[in-house]
């Protein structure tokens, strides 16, 4: 969690927050979709988290990318900018969100996949047909709009 949510939490305590987030839905050649089993809820979902204050959105996707899978993104496409009931949350702790995400897709990248400590326990690239049924809620919309485009 950024520091900047942590000190919005300290004052609001789990009240619900308006929080911007910058995912990335990454590519590979065969067309599968590198998906990240959270730490925390255990589902399944794409690279990303919360931009942070004066931080170009873009480059908190390239950030958010590398911190949890320790892939560098080469270019980035965006994809579309979801909100609203579907993309509200309530994390286990309790703190709850009102997500506003701006998702790319990352077809060219550099790296070794590396789970980040305390956030991911797992990584893997899935085919469209293989997507685990636990995926965490507020991705839920965005992937499959990204599945029905490319089928």
């Amino acid at each position: 969690m950024s520091e900047y949510i942590m000190e919005l939490r300290t004052i609001v305590g789990h009240r619900p927050l308006l929080q911007v987030g910058a995912s990335v839905i990454v590519v590979d050649p065969e067309n599968r979709i590198l998906l990240q089993l959270r730490s925390d809820n255990h589902c399944w979902g794409y690279a990303g988290g919360s931009v942070e204050p004066d931080e170009v959105v873009e480059e908190a996707a390239k950030r958010e990318l590398f911190e949890e899978t320790g892939l560098t993104a080469e270019s980035l496409e965006l994809f579309g900018v979801f909100s609203g009931k579907d993309t509200h949350y309530i994390y286990p702790n309790g703190d709850e969100v009102s997500n506003i995400d701006i998702v790319y897709v990352c077809k060219q990248y550099t790296g070794t996949l590396t789970c980040q400590d305390g956030e991911v326990a797992a990584l893997k690239f899935f085919r469209i047909d293989e997507i685990p049924e636990n995926l965490s809620k507020p991705i839920r919309g965005p992937l499959n709009k990204w599945i029905e485009l490319n089928k």
